[in-house]
């Protein structure tokens, strides 16, 4: 199988040095030390894919440091928190420039990215205690932040998300979102909802979206998706019939492909559809239905 986008880490995330302040010290004062080098959110990317980093001696005085991890000769890595930056406004998902580092870094360098701007957007969205309203303060290198009020402790969340195709007849359903691109169509995807499993959650997002029912859902692979933080669970459904009644509130079309016309398409063929981009695990899903 393909290995989906923004995964294949390289980096050691030494989730024993989290709490141990001489060991977080000491990796900080690190002269090989590498800090991410970021414009706003987006990585600072070179032409052969490569993310741009530099010394922590050019992180801003008021930054918080966020410890990546370690490489294999124990090299530590950090990305930088500034106060007040709001990642969902800088540094919009869609832009020219956040497109074109999705397709041109390196994939273990894409996944140590994913990791970082989830984190820096986590802390910006995460400031103040759910359960006081307190204004919390780092800690655990950066993978935490506590409330010195009531003493409650918050972690980074991770939201689970089910992508999906249904099948009918060697056939996919594939779906078109309100603002896509002209022509492209991918799998349909929703959040889970309390109280749901994975498979459960597939065959209501797409009965609510397409009004196709399906049942012996499969479990294809996963993906980080950092726009904030997602967790993509990529699946395969098999329906019980073709009869399309689509929700106009959730896409804008829905089609079904015959299997050999999705293998010319990821191919580079002409088609009757656009396919998602290579880093998208809606790509690595049917590229493993179709068998390319």
């Amino acid at each position: 199988m393909v290995t989906p986008g923004l995964t294949g880490g390289t980096l050691d995330r030494a989730d024993h040095l989290r709490n141990d302040s001489e060991a977080l010290v000491a990796a900080m004062s690190n002269g090989r030390a590498r800090l991410m080098k970021l414009d706003g959110l987006h990585p600072e990317v070179s032409e052969d894919g490569r993310l741009g980093w530099t010394t922590l001696a050019d992180a801003p005085d008021d930054a918080m440091l966020i410890l990546l991890g370690l490489d294999e000769s124990a090299r530590p890595h950090f990305a930088a928190y500034l106060p007040g930056t709001r990642a969902a406004e800088a540094t919009p998902m869609r832009s020219p420039a956040m497109i074109h580092a999705l397709t041109t870094l390196q994939p273990g360098e894409a996944a140590t990215y994913a990791a970082a701007r989830s984190l820096i957007d986590w802390h910006s969205r995460h400031q103040y205690c759910a359960n006081c309203g307190t204004m919390t303060e780092p800690f655990r290198a950066g993978w935490a932040r506590k409330c010195h009020h009531c003493g409650a402790e918050h972690f980074p969340r991770v939201d689970p998300v089910v992508i999906m195709i249904a099948e009918h007849g060697g056939r996919a359903l594939l779906g078109r979102g309100k603002g896509w691109p002209p022509g492209r169509y991918s799998a349909l995807a929703g959040f889970l909802e309390p109280g749901e499993s994975i498979e459960e959650a597939v065959a209501r997002e797409i009965h609510e979206e397409a009004g196709v029912r399906v049942s012996a859902v499969r479990y294809i692979a996963s993906q980080p998706w950092p726009f904030p933080s997602s967790l993509m669970m990529a699946c395969v459904g098999m329906a019980e019939d073709d009869t399309l009644t689509v929700d106009p509130h959730e896409l804008e079309d829905a089609i079904w492909v015959e299997r050999d016309v999705v293998r010319s398409v990821l191919a580079g063929e002409p088609g009757p559809f656009l396919p998602p981009p290579p880093y998208a695990i809606a790509y690595t899903l049917l590229r493993e239905w179709a068998g390319v």
